[in-house]
Protein backbone atom coordinates (compact mmCIF):
# COMPACT_ATOMS: atom_id res chain seq x y z
CA UNK A 1 0.00 0.00 0.00
CA UNK A 2 1.32 3.22 -1.20
CA UNK A 3 0.46 6.48 1.12
CA UNK A 4 1.79 8.83 -1.95
CA UNK A 5 0.36 8.18 -5.17
CA UNK A 6 1.28 10.73 -7.92
CA UNK A 7 -1.86 9.31 -10.36
CA UNK A 8 -4.41 10.89 -7.45
CA UNK A 9 -2.73 14.63 -9.03
CA UNK A 10 -3.47 13.57 -12.36
CA UNK A 11 -6.48 16.05 -12.88
CA UNK A 12 -4.43 18.57 -11.35
CA UNK A 13 -1.44 18.28 -13.45
CA UNK A 14 -4.03 18.61 -16.66
CA UNK A 15 -5.78 21.82 -14.94
CA UNK A 16 -2.25 23.66 -14.57
CA UNK A 17 -1.07 23.01 -18.19
CA UNK A 18 -4.38 24.03 -19.57
CA UNK A 19 -4.63 27.29 -17.36
CA UNK A 20 -0.87 27.73 -18.25
CA UNK A 21 -1.35 27.25 -21.72
CA UNK A 22 -4.21 29.20 -22.18
CA UNK A 23 -2.79 32.87 -22.16
CA UNK A 24 -0.24 31.93 -24.60
CA UNK A 25 -2.66 29.97 -26.96
CA UNK A 26 -4.51 33.49 -27.21
CA UNK A 27 -1.80 35.53 -27.31
CA UNK A 28 -0.28 33.34 -30.46
CA UNK A 29 -3.52 33.46 -32.20
CA UNK A 30 -4.24 37.03 -32.13
CA UNK A 31 -0.52 37.53 -33.38
CA UNK A 32 -1.28 35.23 -36.61
CA UNK A 33 -5.41 36.80 -36.95
CA UNK A 34 -4.00 40.74 -36.45
CA UNK A 35 -3.62 42.51 -39.14
CA UNK A 36 0.26 44.12 -39.06
CA UNK A 37 0.56 46.82 -41.84
CA UNK A 38 2.40 49.66 -40.80
CA UNK A 39 1.40 53.17 -41.96
CA UNK A 40 1.91 56.86 -40.91
CA UNK A 41 -1.45 56.94 -38.30
CA UNK A 42 0.09 53.52 -36.63
CA UNK A 43 3.45 54.96 -35.87
CA UNK A 44 1.55 58.07 -34.63
CA UNK A 45 0.96 58.90 -30.73
CA UNK A 46 -2.53 59.09 -30.00
CA UNK A 47 -4.49 59.68 -26.38
CA UNK A 48 -8.01 60.21 -26.10
CA UNK A 49 -9.04 60.82 -30.13
CA UNK A 50 -6.86 64.00 -29.98
CA UNK A 51 -3.33 64.31 -31.08
CA UNK A 52 -0.92 65.39 -28.29
CA UNK A 53 0.55 68.83 -28.66
CA UNK A 54 3.43 70.09 -26.35
CA UNK A 55 5.31 68.16 -23.80
CA UNK A 56 4.16 64.70 -22.09
CA UNK A 57 5.92 65.54 -18.78
CA UNK A 58 2.74 67.70 -17.28
CA UNK A 59 1.63 67.56 -13.60
CA UNK A 60 -1.25 65.72 -12.79
CA UNK A 61 -2.82 67.25 -8.85
CA UNK A 62 -2.74 65.40 -6.52
CA UNK A 63 -7.02 65.03 -6.52
CA UNK A 64 -6.74 62.77 -9.55
CA UNK A 65 -5.04 60.27 -6.97
CA UNK A 66 -6.83 61.20 -3.93
CA UNK A 67 -10.04 60.09 -6.13
CA UNK A 68 -8.74 57.00 -6.58
CA UNK A 69 -7.61 55.67 -3.30
CA UNK A 70 -10.64 56.58 -2.05
CA UNK A 71 -11.95 54.36 -4.97
CA UNK A 72 -9.47 51.89 -3.93
CA UNK A 73 -10.41 51.50 -0.57
CA UNK A 74 -13.78 51.04 -0.80
CA UNK A 75 -13.36 48.53 -3.29
CA UNK A 76 -11.29 46.64 -1.00
CA UNK A 77 -13.72 46.91 2.01
CA UNK A 78 -16.23 45.31 -0.43
CA UNK A 79 -13.76 42.03 -0.93
CA UNK A 80 -13.10 41.99 2.78
CA UNK A 81 -16.76 41.85 3.49
CA UNK A 82 -17.86 39.20 1.07
CA UNK A 83 -16.56 36.09 2.61
CA UNK A 84 -17.37 37.40 6.02
CA UNK A 85 -21.30 37.67 4.68
CA UNK A 86 -21.00 34.33 3.28
CA UNK A 87 -19.55 32.59 6.81
CA UNK A 88 -21.56 35.10 9.31
CA UNK A 89 -23.48 32.27 11.02
CA UNK A 90 -20.11 30.31 11.80
CA UNK A 91 -18.48 33.02 12.99
CA UNK A 92 -20.66 34.19 15.63
CA UNK A 93 -20.52 37.76 17.70
CA UNK A 94 -16.71 38.16 17.92
CA UNK A 95 -16.54 38.23 14.16
CA UNK A 96 -19.26 40.56 13.88
CA UNK A 97 -17.92 43.02 16.65
CA UNK A 98 -14.78 42.44 14.80
CA UNK A 99 -16.49 43.48 11.36
CA UNK A 100 -18.26 46.85 12.60
CA UNK A 101 -14.65 48.19 13.94
CA UNK A 102 -13.36 47.70 10.68
CA UNK A 103 -16.26 49.47 8.98
CA UNK A 104 -15.70 52.01 11.61
CA UNK A 105 -12.31 52.52 10.66
CA UNK A 106 -12.89 52.60 7.03
CA UNK A 107 -15.69 55.26 7.23
CA UNK A 108 -13.70 57.07 9.72
CA UNK A 109 -11.12 57.89 6.69
CA UNK A 110 -13.77 58.15 4.06
CA UNK A 111 -14.84 61.15 6.56
CA UNK A 112 -11.34 62.11 6.71
CA UNK A 113 -10.97 61.71 2.83
CA UNK A 114 -14.33 63.68 2.05
CA UNK A 115 -13.06 66.69 4.40
CA UNK A 116 -9.98 66.94 2.71
CA UNK A 117 -11.66 67.29 -1.11
CA UNK A 118 -10.96 63.68 -1.93
CA UNK A 119 -14.23 63.18 -3.33
CA UNK A 120 -14.46 65.84 -5.29
CA UNK A 121 -13.78 65.95 -8.91
CA UNK A 122 -11.87 69.40 -10.20
CA UNK A 123 -10.95 70.15 -13.45
CA UNK A 124 -7.26 70.65 -14.00
CA UNK A 125 -6.21 74.06 -14.47
CA UNK A 126 -4.83 74.89 -18.88
CA UNK A 127 -1.56 74.04 -18.89
CA UNK A 128 -0.44 75.39 -22.31
CA UNK A 129 -1.76 72.46 -23.65
CA UNK A 130 -3.74 73.93 -26.94
CA UNK A 131 -6.38 71.27 -28.23
CA UNK A 132 -7.15 72.33 -32.27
Amino acid sequence: MQIFSIHQYDSFWIFLSVSISIPYLASSISGFVAPTRKGPEKLTNYESGIEPKGTTWIQFQICYYMFALVFTVSDVETVFLYPWAVSFKELGLFAFIEVIIFIFILVVGLVHAWRKGASEWRQPPNIGLKVG
